[in-house]
């Protein structure tokens, strides 16, 4: 079932939110508490979370506290690359979480930490064990990012490329299966700490890895599952076949599902990353998602999309 909606994804990172298009984080500020408010209304049982920052930023965190984002949300995000892009060390794991917490007294979960296997799969496999030992009992949730490789056809969700070089191509590598399906040696090391430990992996639309997805995590034991409804595929056709194909699969999860991505043509610029020209509109997209897969009775949520669709 749906049991939390995360609000965007990683608002301090110019790959998720234009900050020159909003350079005080107002306008994401005020499309926030009105989604909240909007999955609120429709469900209040569904926890929400302000969509996990990266960096990990304590002055980012007192500016939504400032603008009153936290006093509508149940728990916050934070995202953590340490051996990757992150310029800290994998060790300050317990201090970057407690710098969060000076500023608020919410929840903070890791809803995203990975390590690439770029340089070394061995290597990949002693940061997820270092990740487990530094985070688990300290974090109320951990997803790993993530089950699988990224495609390369399909390219890395960034406008950092020029900046990161060939750090770019480790976007590729988080996988605990290789593009080609086999597993790398973290996968079993991963199993060590399932079900504490969670996914985060995203779907793209008509995604055809979503079936042998399921069956992998079911597998590994995994209970927690991070991924996305995009509100930009809302527009595409077929959109809800998708999304209903998509929740049911992952019926049988604890799913936190993260909503973001501004359809071009409803966004200040044409990109994703762009302010809503109406916020109001993205606050509908996830009253209405709630209301599809996470109604206000306890339904389940194979039943309410069958219901739904019926």
């Amino acid at each position: 079932m749906i049991e939390a909606a995360m609000i965007w994804n990683e608002p301090n990172n110019k790959s998720h939110w234009d900050p020159e298009l909003d350079p005080d984080w107002s306008r994401f500020a005020n499309m926030a508490i009105l989604a909240a408010d909007a999955i609120a209304a429709e469900n209040p049982a569904v926890t929400k979370i302000l969509g996990g920052i990266s960096p990990i930023d304590a002055d980012f965190m007192a500016l939504m506290k400032q603008y009153g984002v936290l006093d509508h949300v149940d728990a916050v995000g934070v995202h953590g690359f340490p051996l990757d892009w992150n310029l800290w060390q994998i060790q300050e794991w317990p201090q970057k979480i407690g710098e969060i917490s000076t500023v608020t007294d919410l929840p903070v979960w890791v809803s995203e930490v990975g390590v690439s296997s770029f340089g070394a799969e061995e290597v990949q496999r002693w940061g997820l064990r270092r990740t487990a030992e530094l985070l688990l009992g300290n974090a109320p949730r951990i997803q790993w990012y993530s089950l699988y490789d990224l495609p390369r056809e399909w390219g890395a969700t960034t406008r950092h490329r020029e900046a990161e070089g060939s750090s770019y191509y480790r976007h590729f590598y988080m996988g605990l299966l290789r593009e080609d399906g086999t597993p790398k040696p973290a996968l079993e090391e991963f199993l060590r700490y399932a079900p504490a430990m969670g996914l985060a992996q995203w779907f793209h639309f008509e995604d055809p890895r979503l079936d042998d997805a399921v069956a992998w995590m079911k597998r590994l034991r995994v209970t927690s599952l991070r991924t996305g409804l995009s509100w930009a595929d809302s527009f595409r056709p077929n959109a809800l076949d998708w999304y209903d194909r998509q929740m049911e699969a992952l019926a049988d999860f604890d799913v936190t599902v993260t909503f973001c991505f501004t359809p071009e043509h409803r966004g200040v610029m044409p990109h994703h990353t762009s302010p809503p020209l109406v916020p109001e509109e993205f606050a509908e997209f996830c009253a209405t998602m709630i209301r599809r897969y996470a109604p206000g009775m306890a339904v389940s949520p194979v039943r309410s999309v069958r219901a739904s669709a019926a």
